[in-house]
């Protein structure tokens, strides 16, 4: 964290899953100050005990600025003397965005562009932007704002100045906030059947440290206009539902299968076949280098790539499909799996 040593974090969003793993991860680092940018007041002020209780000699390091993205004035505001910033907020469940695209089109578009806008112009040293597997070939509104987001990014990283820009793009965070693990574990402890979309739909899955990692890791190996990607296993939707049944004593004869929502895909993609003819291979990770080709449409008839990458779409249908006994391993791995199983009685 050497790097860190003494600096100033912006996390944008900073009151959701992700904001709160960094926090867990960094406060007790020799890092200088977190700034927790969002517009709900009642999540900041909610943080802010929680932090004061759980980190009392650390937690001055966290300070909250009432804002939104989709305000540049407010980003400007909240940006003077930062170093780095992790630009999380978002709209992000697709089938809110399905009924109101305009409004992702505000915060996860022109959000981001007046969050990059702001820290070219305050001289931020990096920005690592957070999207989403869905923005890769994508069919929903969500998607598509998001897709438009690292469109964004890698644009103003071609004249970003100082300003390292970069994108990470990942799948499901088990138990972050609105991911369907939690609902399930509610559905067995009120005597419901777990509910399921589509039983052969898969799903990349990650933990919220893995999605910090991946940050981490685009933070100091991405450069200007990168989209990294970390290389992430998948399970179908029948099989992380078993698993939680498996877990929390609920009956896996009872899941009901009520069918694809607004928006939804059979399987996701990381890397698209077309970002495969240039991404580079990073063992746990790839890296998809920004094309800073100039505007000038004659070179498009006289010039192209002659050479093209071997490798295929990244998709959740051709990862590793983890069977019900990893996906036990990988759910009791978390720290609020193990905590709602104590509240069971540990059930296993």
């Amino acid at each position: 964290m050497g790097v860190f040593t003494g600096k100033t974090l912006m996390i944008t969003g900073g009151t959701g899953s992700f904001g709160n793993a960094v926090l867990n991860r960094f406060l007790k680092t020799d890092i200088g100050e977190i700034r927790i940018f969002s517009r709900d007041e009642k999540k900041q002020d909610d943080m802010r005990h929680e932090y004061q209780a759980k980190y009392p000699k650390e937690c001055g390091k966290i300070k909250f600025y009432i804002g939104d993205v989709r305000s540049l004035e407010s980003c400007k505001g909240a940006m003077h003397g930062v170093d780095y910033i992790f630009h999380a907020a978002a709209l992000k469940q697709v089938p809110s965005c399905e009924f109101f695209p305009m409004e992702a089109v505000k915060t996860n578009v022109i959000g981001t562009d007046n969050v990059l806008t702001s820290a070219i112009e305050e001289d931020v040293k990096s920005v690592i932007c957070l999207s989403t597997d869905k923005a890769a070939y994508p069919v929903n509104a969500m998607g598509t704002s998001k897709a438009m987001e690292e469109k964004v990014a890698v644009a103003k990283s071609r004249y970003s100045g100082n300003t390292k820009i970069c994108c990470t793009r990942y799948g499901n965070v088990m138990c972050s906030r609105g991911s369907v693990i939690p609902l399930w574990i509610d559905q067995i402890r009120n005597g419901q059947p777990i509910t399921i979309t589509e039983p052969a739909m898969t799903r990349f899955i990650m933990s919220l440290d893995e999605a910090v990692d991946l940050v981490l890791f685009a933070f100091e190996h991405g450069e200007n206009g990168d989209i990294l990607v970390q290389k992430a296993p998948a399970c179908t939707i029948q099989t992380q539902a078993e698993a939680v049944c498996e877990l929390f004593g609920g009956k896996k004869e009872d899941i009901k299968v009520i069918g694809i929502r607004h928006g939804e895909k059979m399987y996701e993609t990381l890397l698209t076949n077309e970002e495969c003819a240039q991404a580079i291979d990073m063992g746990n990770f790839y890296r998809v280098p920004a094309d800073n080709r100039g505007l000038n449409y004659d070179k498009y008839f006289k010039e192209g790539n002659v050479e093209r990458n071997p490798l295929k779409e990244f998709d959740s249908s051709n990862t590793k499909l983890l069977t019900v006994a990893e996906v036990k391993e990988k759910l009791l791995s978390l720290q609020y799996i193990r905590e709602e199983l104590a509240k069971f009685g540990d059930k296993r």
